[in-house]
């Protein structure tokens, strides 16, 4: 009879003891922000509106349409006049960019932020065992990434990723390259390096859908160290809840949105094209189709297909004539706190607010860092997510959901949940300017200062005084 009980006991047991070793493998899988340090360049890097406009009327061959088209995105961009710009712009060298001055900006901000994390988590650059950099439009030998190595002396056994041409949505990729790592190795510390090269990128010709990105990208960076060491948990600021990537690169007029080329004259620079919007629209809705059941409530999901479903049916001959009523919306904010969304310019925050029905309240963090920072590409959404600590926003529990769109043409969205209760630290990024925000007024004084510009009709005797 024992021996009987022993046989049955048996499976029994190993049943349980493979459940608790997947749900103890599953906790080393985890993946835990353990704290993120935004780059913030020294103020003589400042770009104010004189300095804009002296760039400007370096460029020479730019008639009254142009400079006209600049003002007008300018005034609408929502852009400030604290944002920072390369060197090489600063000294008006902006036209001949040289190799060096691609590496020397990189360098600036590799040798600041990194610094200032690993001192700051006290983490020797030796514990580093995963790293992974982004920058879209710069593609060095040796790589950045080993630039980042040999600075710092990392181990030789480190992975390293190094990732060009992702756009603005390149942090997200980042991070989804190093959450698959921790599937696999456990107890492991991994730095994401975010960034855009600016320097040699910018346009000096007079092609208004590649005088655009003028306008709006900006420089800045950011360095974030990331775990799965479960010993680790308490230290974390974000806990990973999930993630999904949308591409639609194979679609034609989405893949040549956004590309970098050269125009007419052989000037390089970033084009955007009027289908951006369209292109924008179309992957985010896919992605959010598919992280909405992740995300979101069974009963909000529930609520919102029976709706749906009533509307549908009961949709009568009157309803049609009117417009079809009003169309039924998910609620995100029934699992989703607070929303990160990617500063590419004024036109996708309000995009994103009117698709996901938001406050002005939920959009303040991307509208103050566009005004703050500008569009600093891939590493935008940090800058957002400092905005949320410094004011205080983020609570123990809180839902995060980051938003983010880039070339090819792509929008990646992941969710963090909030560990601990978060401040504004002495490292903030926002910290010595936090209080001014939001400003009284948004105004840009370009409109003010230049607006006589639009008061001119006759682009043969239009002039740029001196």
């Amino acid at each position: 009879m024992e021996l009987l009980i022993l046989l049955y006991a048996l499976p029994i047991f190993y049943f349980l003891f493979m459940i608790w070793k997947r749900v103890d493998a599953r906790r080393d899988q985890e993946c835990y922000i353990l704290d993120y340090q935004c780059y913030k360049p020294t103020d003589d890097r400042m770009l104010d509106s004189e300095l804009c406009l002296a760039v400007i009327k370096r460029t020479k061959n730019l008639g009254l349409l142009e400079y006209k088209f600049i003002l007008k995105n300018v005034v609408n961009s929502g852009i400030g006049e604290q944002t920072y710009a390369p060197r090489t712009i600063i000294a008006g060298r902006e036209q001949n960019p040289t190799i060096l001055d691609a590496i020397s900006e990189m360098e600036e901000f590799f040798h600041d932020s990194i610094a200032k994390l690993l001192a700051r988590t006290a983490i020797s650059p030796l514990e580093i065992e995963v790293l992974v950099v982004n920058v879209s439009m710069l593609s060095l030998v040796p790589s950045l990434a080993a630039r980042i190595i040999n600075h710092y002396k990392m181990r030789d056994d480190i992975k390293v990723y190094n990732l060009s041409g992702m756009g603005c949505s390149a942090s997200l990729i980042s991070v989804d390259i190093v959450r698959n790592v921790f599937k696999s190795n456990k107890n492991l510390y991994a730095l994401v390096v975010t960034t855009e090269s600016m320097a040699p990128n910018w346009y000096s010709g007079n092609d208004k859908s590649m005088i655009l990105p003028n306008c709006l990208f900006r420089s800045g960076g950011c360095a974030i160290l990331l775990t799965n060491k479960r010993a680790l948990k308490h230290r974390a600021m974000f806990r990973f809840k999930c993630l999904v990537r949308t591409h639609h690169g194979a679609r034609d007029e989405s893949y040549g949105c956004c590309m970098q080329q050269q125009d007419e004259q052989g000037r390089l620079g970033f084009y955007l094209s009027k289908n951006l919007p369209k292109a924008a629209t179309r992957a985010f809705v896919d992605n959010l189709r598919e992280i909405s059941p992740r995300i979101l409530p069974i009963s909000e999901l529930l609520r919102f297909m029976v709706v749906s479903f009533v509307r549908k049916v009961s949709k009568t001959q009157t309803s049609s004539e009117a417009g079809g009523g009003t169309k039924p919306v998910i609620n995100f904010k029934t699992g989703v706190d607070h929303f990160c969304l990617h500063a590419g310019g004024k036109s996708v925050i309000d995009g994103v607010k009117l698709s996901l029905g938001l406050s002005e309240y939920d959009i303040e963090p991307s509208r103050m860092t566009l005004h703050r920072f500008g569009n600093t590409s891939a590493s935008s959404l940090w800058y957002v997510l400092g905005y949320m600590e410094a004011k205080k926003r983020l609570k123990k529990g809180d839902r995060v959901q980051m938003i983010s769109f880039g070339a090819g043409f792509k929008c990646n969205s992941c969710v963090w949940e909030v560990v601990r209760d978060l401040d504004l630290g002495d490292a903030n990024v926002w910290k010595d300017c936090i209080e001014r925000y939001p400003p009284v007024s948004m105004a840009n004084p370009f409109m003010e200062k230049f607006g006589w510009i639009n008061q001119e009709f006759d682009p043969d005797t239009f002039k740029i005084p001196e």
